[in-house]
């Protein structure tokens, strides 16, 4: 059996594990955004390109990442700030997120074909809930 079957009943069954952002969602660039709202409100500026890279990481590594890059030290205070100031930022932006070319047919191929599925995400649950 292979790793991307479970078990039911004895039978191996297909389960599927999707991303949510820049997977099933296209909402890289309100991400970015957001990033950069919340960077600035704690007195950092940085050029988009520079929180664009680091998109996919956790908000946690990218904080670390992108404040190593600048010499800035952080406190853990500090990175639960700019965490709350991202998912305010974000929830502004999130509607304009549109679903990837294909990703709503295949969800719902899925659920038709009762193929379990699960979604994940690195960001907060507050940024990944439905508006």
């Amino acid at each position: 059996m292979t790793d991307n079957h479970r078990v039911l009943s004895g039978e191996a069954m297909p389960a599927m594990l999707f991303d949510l952002d820049g997977t099933l969602i296209d909402s890289v660039y309100q991400h970015v955004l957001a990033w950069r709202e919340a960077l600035e409100r704690a007195g950092t500026r940085l050029s988009v390109w520079r929180i664009h890279r680091r998109i996919g990481m956790s908000g946690g590594l990218l904080i670390n990442a992108l404040l190593r890059e600048t010499g800035h030290e952080i406190t853990s205070k500090d990175a639960a700030h700019l965490q709350k100031w991202h998912a305010e930022a974000y929830a502004k932006l999130a509607s304009q997120g549109r679903p990837l070319r294909g990703a709503v047919e295949l969800l719902s191929h899925l659920a038709k074909s009762k193929v379990p599925y699960a979604i994940a995400t690195s960001g907060m649950l507050e940024s990944a809930a439905l508006p």
